[in-house]
């Protein structure tokens, strides 16, 4: 099977040929037909989890993806040959990921059976981007009524927390730059920060001196300065980082829940987001599909730059 890979940390992807993977005890196979892409693919391969689990090289990249259960081990009950799933298949111990095209899994909680009428396109570019909006507008304790600033609201991420935090009631400021503007109004939000001119926390605060409920912080990295987000929220309000950036201690002495959230799917998640995407209440952006072979190049390119949308690896 075709798979793109690196060698080592730090090194280049590239593409390779590597023998189709069997099933073993407890597992399933699956023939991918897309794979979502998402920074973290390539900080892991950069070396991010380096010290905190086992990597075994060549490490096939990826994460998020949707194919069709090709076989199972005998023993498997909850998945069969034929079925749509889409989920998460990164296993680093194992250099198993999703952007080849077979992948191993364990049926765990971190796949889902998708439905009909959601694409695997579609479905493969759900399960980091969405989940983490939908657990970090869960974790901001939004009520009818709230303002949410939501910093970084352009990529993938971004635009699917503008649309849970709409359905939940909230007043959604979102940034983004002027290109975005429309597609960020269309999808719920009821201001666009146009960041490039002025600093956000700067325009946010004059628009809103009395201070707002929530923020989503999706930009600040860890160790940043994450204090002018703070700045911006009254007491009893929450502060919701997905970089790690906050400390919930100082957060606290100031009447605020700090959040640090980190992408946690469940089946459960999984499968209410396709059922949302399949029922047109979830939109999410395609910027592009790209070949498989095409990938490395592709992902050379992404690292420079900024998504606006999602794009998906397709085998």
């Amino acid at each position: 099977m075709k798979a793109v890979v690196v060698t080592d940390f730090g090194t280049p992807p590239e593409l390779v040929d590597l023998p189709t993977p069997e099933p073993g005890t407890g597992e399933i196979l699956v023939r991918i037909h897309a794979a979502g892409v998402n920074p973290f693919d390539w900080k892991v391969t950069d070396g991010a989890l380096k010290g905190s689990m086992a990597h075994d090289f060549p490490l096939i990249m990826g994460s998020d993806g949707a194919g069709v259960v090709e076989r199972t081990h005998p023993g498997v009950t909850r998945f069969r040959p034929g079925d749509r799933v889409y989920g998460q298949f990164m296993r680093l111990p194992r250099g198993q990921g999703s952007y080849a095209e077979y992948t191993l899994a364990e049926p765990d909680d971190k796949i889902a059976l998708i439905p009909q009428a959601v694409s695997f396109t579609l479905a493969a570019a759900l399960p980091t981007a969405s989940v983490t909006a939908y657990q970090a507008v869960q974790a901001a304790r939004l009520d009818s009524g709230h303002t949410l600033l939501i910093n970084g609201a352009g990529g993938g991420v971004g635009q699917s927390a503008i649309q849970f935090a709409v359905r939940s009631g909230a007043r959604v400021l979102a940034t983004g730059t002027p290109e975005v503007a429309d597609h960020l109004h269309g999808l719920g939000a009821h201001t666009v920060v146009d960041f490039t001119q002025a600093p956000t926390h700067e325009q946010v605060a004059a628009a809103h001196p009395e201070g707002i409920d929530a923020v989503i912080d999706l930009v600040t990295p860890a160790g940043g300065d994450i204090g002018p987000m703070a700045g911006l929220l009254r007491a009893g309000s929450t502060l919701v980082s997905t970089n790690y950036a906050t400390d919930p201690e100082a957060m606290a002495d100031r009447g605020i829940l700090g959040v640090n959230l980190g992408n946690r799917p469940t089946a459960e998640i999984l499968t209410t987001l396709a059922e949302l995407v399949a029922a047109g209440e979830l939109r999410v952006r395609i910027d592009a599909e790209v070949p498989l072979s095409d990938a490395p190049a592709f992902i050379a390119k992404a690292r420079a730059g900024h998504a606006t949308g999602k794009t998906v690896i397709v085998p």
